[in-house]
């Protein structure tokens, strides 16, 4: 079994904060969710296009610790999972569009491959070009 040989070293509000909602895949589920409100896995599968069943379950795993996601089993047959923000996750959501704003500015974007979810931030705005 691995082990990590050094604990992590994080010494500074944003680098935690980069390592709950950082990277390529926790952010777009988090908009996913912050726009569909609750789903199953398939449907947050589905949602994320590209994305393989390891690694959204990873990610999901991550949030889920983080308590940024709360998943929800039924006790039914067959039985039903569903994902959702919790409180701490829906007040990450300003800062991923606040970052998504300021990305346009300097973002090529397509958007004929842009996510639904991403169409919905502000990204798409005009510009001043001040920063």
């Amino acid at each position: 079994m691995y082990q990590k040989k050094m604990d992590k070293d994080i010494r500074c509000p944003l680098e935690y904060g980069l390592e709950i909602f950082g990277g390529k895949w926790k952010p777009r589920i988090i908009c996913v969710l912050n726009e569909k409100k609750i789903l199953r896995y398939s449907g947050i599968r589905k949602e994320m296009m590209n994305i393989t069943d390891a690694v959204l379950a990873s990610a999901l795993k991550a949030l889920i610790r983080d308590e940024i996601v709360q998943r929800r089993s039924y006790e039914e047959i067959p039985p039903r999972v569903e994902y959702s923000l919790t409180q701490k996750g829906e007040s990450v959501v300003p800062i991923l569009q606040s970052i998504c704003g300021w990305s346009g500015i300097f973002y090529n974007k397509d958007s004929d491959h842009a996510l639904m979810q991403c169409q919905k931030c502000d990204y798409n705005a005009p510009t001043s070009g001040t920063l």
